[in-house]
């Protein structure tokens, strides 16, 4: 870091310049509220799932849109080199878009001024995500207004000094993103034999509806403002596509405990299947439930309760099989969801309960090998963001300019 010791001392030895992103950005775009009517153009329409590494270059799922239908309803798109940020359901999502394109309304995008360096920008942004969620408003989706962006107050060091930082920064995310290349062949992998085990193509296996085997539970509504830091444990149905895989032992949040007297509640060896999203593809999938305690959940889940393993469930809940089941009963608008009724109709092999514990066992090791932070690959690229985030966090602090 001593060249950047060094440009620090040739351009800004007095200190550093902070000044608002209204200043310094010429632009926020904030996207139109409503889904595109037809995708038949080829400007990609892009969502969370699309971000890749720090970019978003495509829509993965091939959603486009005609400049057609963006001028009818006046859509916003993002000129490439725009530093998009996440201004709600998933707060602290920031990538650089790649080419011209349109997102959903749960970004807003930063154009940077000839002062400022979209790839700076985004490395600061990267900083002050606990500032952003502070900022947020409550409610079951937080949001942050373009006015709380516009107001942040940003360092600007000459642009040699921000493209210096950028360069150092650049080698410790190519590394990271090498370890998550091979962790994606990996899951792949995963995914084909999690596939090819639950098929049970040609096997003298049993398949029964879901209704027939067991029985559906819809939890209660409560919002997030509702929720506390020490209380009853609880699972928010957002908190099923961020912070759940296929089992959990303990609760990431709480809720008051009179308030969690009145709501429904999964039990040991339950299944929570997560039944509404913003597409299709978020739908049902599902954590089975091995905490000691009961826990409460959402209205927009159900809890599944039978004499299956649950774990066997869960891993059942994330194959194509299972997702192509119950695709056509889904209901789709602002958000994606599927009733009761339309998952009991999903059928499940149902072998003897020593062959679902031999399944799970083989499907618990390879997801240990791509989901697992303290072993394995997960915990390499753990200890390289560690890493990264240190040394981001020294490069990007600098001393105020000097009155």
């Amino acid at each position: 870091m001593s060249k950047i010791d060094d440009l620090i001392a040739q351009y800004c030895p007095e200190g550093v310049e902070w000044k608002p992103l209204k200043v310094v950005c010429k632009d926020f775009i904030v996207p139109m509220r409503d889904r595109p009517k037809v995708f038949d153009g080829d400007i990609p329409w892009c969502r969370i799932e699309d971000k890749e590494g720090q970019y978003f270059n495509k829509s993965k799922s091939g959603l486009c849109v005609s400049e057609e239908m963006v001028k009818q309803m006046n859509l916003k798109i993002f000129p490439t080199g725009t530093v998009i940020c996440s201004c709600s359901a998933s707060l602290g999502s920031y990538a650089i878009n790649s080419r011209p394109l349109i997102t959903n309304q749960t970004f807003i995008g930063l154009v940077c001024g000839e002062d400022l360096y979209n790839k700076y920008l985004l490395y600061f942004m990267e900083t002050q995500t606990n500032d952003l969620v502070k900022l947020a408003t409550t409610g079951t989706i937080p949001y942050i207004s373009r006015k709380k962006f516009e107001e942040l107050i940003i360092p600007i060091p000459p642009l040699p000094v921000q493209e210096e930082i950028v360069s150092v920064l650049d080698k410790f995310t190519a590394l990271e993103a090498e370890l998550e290349v091979e962790l994606e062949a990996r899951t792949r992998q995963y995914e084909y034999y999690r596939n090819q085990l639950l098929s049970f193509e040609g096997a003298a296996v049993e398949w029964k509806a879901l209704g027939e085997v067991g029985e559906f539970i819809r939890g209660k509504r409560f919002v997030r403002t509702d929720m506390v830091e020490d209380g009853f444990p609880c699972i928010h149905y957002g908190e099923m596509y961020t912070h759940y895989n296929i089992y959990a032992t303990e609760s990431k949040s709480f809720i008051r405990a009179e308030q969690a007297g009145k709501l429904r509640k999964a039990k040991k060896g339950d299944v929570v299947i997560v039944a509404a999203g913003e597409t299709i593809d978020d739908i049902g999938k599902a954590t089975a439930w091995l905490g000691e305690s009961e826990v409460v959940t959402h209205d927009a889940c159900f809890t599944f309760r039978s004499s299956l393993n649950p774990k066997f469930v869960a891993y059942f809940s994330r194959t194509k099989l299972f997702h192509n089941q119950i695709k056509k009963h889904i209901s789709s608008g602002k958000i994606s969801a599927i009733n009761s009724k339309g998952l009991e109709k999903a059928k499940i092999p149902i072998p003897p309960i020593e062959e679902q514990e031999r399944i799970v066992a083989i499907l618990d090791k390879f997801d240990a090998l791509v989901n697992d932070i303290s072993t394995g690959l997960p915990a390499e690229i753990q200890a390289r963001r560690q890493q990264y985030e240190y040394y981001r966090g020294k490069l990007l602090t600098f001393e105020p300019l000097s009155a």
